[in-house]
């Protein structure tokens, strides 16, 4: 008998169709069978609609499919109701499949989205207050790279060889004593009417109507080497739809439709 799951999410519920419902042994990336790719709501999946239309040209047919968090994409690849996904950068990428012996692997780099900090109250990180409030991201990786972007600024220092890897425990200085809050990637742009300061990952900056170039008080450089990667399972790397997939992708289209549509908040990384 054919049934139905359902995938849970933070901020909602999303309806998958597992394997069984697609035509026996259809080949991925056709009607009968879409490529299922998983992204994260806002510019990876603006993005990837664009991405959509160019691939279809080629016979690639694709399915998208919004998560509103950083966990579930990559769990509901490896449990095979997804065949890639987009929107994570290398570190975090290897810190999930050494924390969850996931068997993913990137294929392709795909847009850089510098981190900013952003605040409702200041216009310099210089202007934080004794005692003050930032916020950073609470998954692995991101709110390393939070912490680095302060200590970029001046606020904080951090040992010599910090790395993404770096948590809160590792600070070496904290002149101000700020207090540091750990908090959901997607909540961080709501927070910013209860901190003084939040480092704020790009794509939910610009779902949050924030113009990273224009409203950032510090942000990374365009050398970041944060760069968004395709994630397929696998064995799946040499599979004729993701050659398709990141060659869609890769598209002198695609790089115009970014600098159109984010006025150079988003960088191509290929």
């Amino acid at each position: 008998m054919i049934t139905r799951r359902s995938l849970i999410l933070a901020g909602g519920a999303m309806l998958l169709l597992p394997t069984a419902l697609h035509a026996q042994g259809a080949e991925i990336g056709t009607a009968a069978r879409p490529l299922k790719i998983g992204v994260t709501a806002g510019p990876h999946g603006q993005v990837m609609e664009k991405v959509r239309d160019i691939a279809a040209r080629d016979g690639l047919v694709i399915r998208i499919i919004e998560f509103s968090d950083y966990i579930q994409p990559n769990m509901a690849l490896a449990s095979g109701d997804l065949d890639a996904n987009s929107f994570q950068t290398q570190p975090f990428l290897d810190q999930q499949v050494r924390d969850r012996g996931l068997k993913l692997v990137s294929v392709a780099k795909t847009l850089t989205f510098p981190m900013g900090i952003y605040s409702k109250r200041l216009k310099s990180t210089d202007a934080l207050p004794q005692g003050g409030r930032i916020a950073i991201p609470n998954d692995p990786t991101q709110g390393g790279r939070g912490l680095m972007l302060f200590a970029q600024a001046g606020v904080i220092k951090l040992p010599p060889k910090a790395d993404v890897s770096v948590t809160v425990a590792d600070i070496v200085e904290n002149p101000k004593r700020l207090r540091i809050m750990e908090l959901e990637a997607a909540q961080l742009p709501r927070a910013l009417d209860d901190v003084d300061a939040a480092a704020i990952n790009t794509n939910y900056a610009i779902t949050a109507g924030l113009q990273p170039t224009r409203d950032a008080i510090a942000i990374e450089g365009a050398n970041s080497p944060h760069s968004n990667r395709i994630v397929v399972r696998q064995g799946d790397e040499e599979k004729p739809w993701v050659k398709k997939l990141v060659s869609a992708y890769q598209n002198d289209e695609v790089k115009d439709f970014v600098a159109k549509t984010f006025a150079g908040s988003v960088i191509p990384g290929f």
